[in-house]
């Protein structure tokens, strides 16, 4: 043995210490640069002023409204006055617009009561107050509408049955354990074969399609259906399409299901009620584009690009709070921090807020489609009377020149809980990175990492065609309790702290995507199945709730 190598070996445990290696430069200037981002984040935040102002300047953002178009405009401006380059909206075709600005509805008989309702988006309000008696009918399929012909003239429909209302046995707040995110780190095969979901949201437009001529026909005066939240929460979404083709119905309403119960117990009892409806709602022709928000902080290698964004629109009850201007407010938030940095960057940093996204990734498959890849066109009739969103993906995938380049997409939208860590979409590979990045900043909670799929908003985009897309695992709050989609969906259900956590988060793994010296791991591209519908990769969890 040398005498150097002997010293090099004893010398320690002669002293009795532990010698630890130092971190590489390259890491050092990566935590520096961390620290600043922290810095900013938390010291200097602009990201609740940001989230103010979409949900109580602009308000509710429903894509094709004035209101969205008004985000998108503001969005793009800020943006751009933070010193983004390429800040632009992206325009692709959507249909008819939709809004409204009054909905009062009244119950005259048996007993006179103002009642909790909103109008379901893409149907049509009324011509001033209208007065009618309320009825209720069951519709399973369309050959159940021929025995109500002749019998709903002038009446108010009520559609549903009554709603089972919990009595608080859920816990309103879910903050994730620890035993909780261990669960979520264990892997769990995918199914395979059709999507459940499509088969069954299939079934409930087609039924749809067939009951909206039938009450236009027969001159009803409006549907209501019933809330699935209990509390005075409604959930509301659409009742119409914003296909200009579509047949347009009737006003349609969602209500509040203590109301709803109770009117059905009074048609129960043989009482007659009668209801007093006023909806403000016009559909919007003149524009039939939506517009997504786009902007970048050019990396070395511009033609290399990380995204980050969540989606801009929301629905019209509630001011789109937890969803997702929180998403939205949090990925601006983290351009701002990255851009006042000053930190060298190999690769692009884009920004991409989405329209759209409650209609089925609307936005962001339009933008995937222009720039990344592309299938053939659909020619299977069946298939083209389907919303985009429900019709089965067509062969081969065609790649375009910029899928090579691309690197990775973030994306925020699971409500206003704090990051807890990330889903890799089986991404084995990203896996490692990702565990990586987490633990300088696991003090903020964030530290799990799965490699479990997650669906319901816009990264699944980019994973259908092969492209890393992931979603971050977050605390739900009273996201699924409270706001998703209903009217309390508002500012005062976000805590800013949670806010400036998720910013600093996003920025950090922005910029670790974008300094890589290798380009960012993929998956292998997905593949046709062998003649059985559904998703190959069995990742096809669309819906959120």
């Amino acid at each position: 043995m040398r005498i150097s190598t002997f010293f090099a070996s004893t010398l320690p445990s002669i002293l009795g210490l532990v010698l630890v290696p130092l971190a590489s430069a390259e890491s050092l200037s990566d935590l520096d640069v961390l620290n600043r981002i922290r810095h900013e984040g938390f010291h200097r935040s602009r990201a609740m002023e940001y989230l103010s102002h979409l949900t109580e300047d602009i308000g509710p953002r429903l894509t094709g409204s004035p209101a969205m178009r008004a985000a998108n405009e503001w969005t793009r401006d800020t943006l751009e006055a933070m010193g983004l380059e390429n800040a632009h909206l992206e325009a692709y075709e959507f249909g008819y617009g939709w809004s409204f600005d009054h909905c009062t509805v009244t119950q005259l008989a048996p007993v006179a009561r103002p009642l909790i309702a909103y109008p379901r988006a893409w149907t049509p309000g009324t011509t001033g107050p209208v007065e009618g008696e309320a009825v209720r009918v069951e519709i399973e399929s369309a050959e159940d509408l021929e025995e109500y012909r002749g019998e709903l003239a002038g009446k108010i429909v009520f559609l549903d049955d009554a709603a089972e209302i919990g009595r608080g046995e859920d816990p309103v707040l879910t903050h994730l354990d620890e035993e909780e995110l261990r669960e979520v780190e264990e892997f769990t095969i995918p199914s395979s074969g059709p999507s459940p979901w499509r088969q069954r949201y299939r079934k409930i437009l087609a039924l749809r399609d067939a009951i909206n001529p039938f009450l236009v026909e027969e001159g009803a005066l409006a549907v209501v259906r019933v809330s699935s939240r209990g509390h005075g929460i409604v959930n509301v979404s659409r009742g119409g399409s914003q296909d200009p083709d579509a047949v347009r119905g009737v006003c349609e309403l969602q209500m509040a299901a203590e109301h709803y119960n109770a009117i059905l117990r009074a048609l129960d009892a043989d009482q007659e009620v009668r209801l007093q409806i006023d909806v403000g709602a016009r559909f919007l022709e003149d524009d039939t584009r939506a517009y997504d928000t786009v902007a970048e902080l050019p990396g070395r290698h511009r033609s290399e690009v990380v995204m980050i964004g969540g989606h801009l629109d929301s629905w019209h009850a509630g001011t789109g709070a937890t969803d997702n201007a929180f998403g939205v407010a949090a990925a601006m938030e983290a351009m701002r921090i990255l851009g006042s940095l000053d930190a060298p960057l190999r690769r692009t940093v884009r920004i991409a807020l989405w329209s759209g996204e409650e209609q089925g990734f609307l936005g962001s498959r339009a933008y995937v489609r222009q720039h990344f890849a592309t299938r053939p066109a659909v020619t299977d009739s069946a298939q083209l009377a389907l919303p985009e969103a429900l019709r089965e993906p067509t062969w081969p995938l065609q790649l375009l020149p910029e899928h090579r380049d691309f690197q990775a997409y973030f994306n925020l939208d699971n409500g206003a809980g704090a990051i807890r860590g990330i889903y890799t979409q089986e991404n084995v590979a990203a896996a490692a990175l990702f565990r990586d990045w987490l633990e300088p900043v696991a003090d903020l909670g964030a530290h799990t990492v799965t490699n479990r799929n997650t669906g319901g908003t816009d990264h699944l985009s980019f994973d259908r065609v092969g492209l890393p897309g992931f979603q971050f695992i977050q605390d739900e709050l009273d996201y699924f309790s409270r706001t998703h989609h209903t009217q309390l969906d508002v500012l005062d259900y976000v805590d800013e702290k949670d806010l400036q956590k998720s910013a600093v988060i996003l920025a950090w793994f922005a910029y670790r995507a974008a300094t890589l010296d290798e380009r960012f791991p993929r998956e292998p591209l997905p593949t046709a199945p062998a003649k059985a519908a559904g998703n190959s990769r069995g990742k096809d969890a669309e819906q959120k709730s």
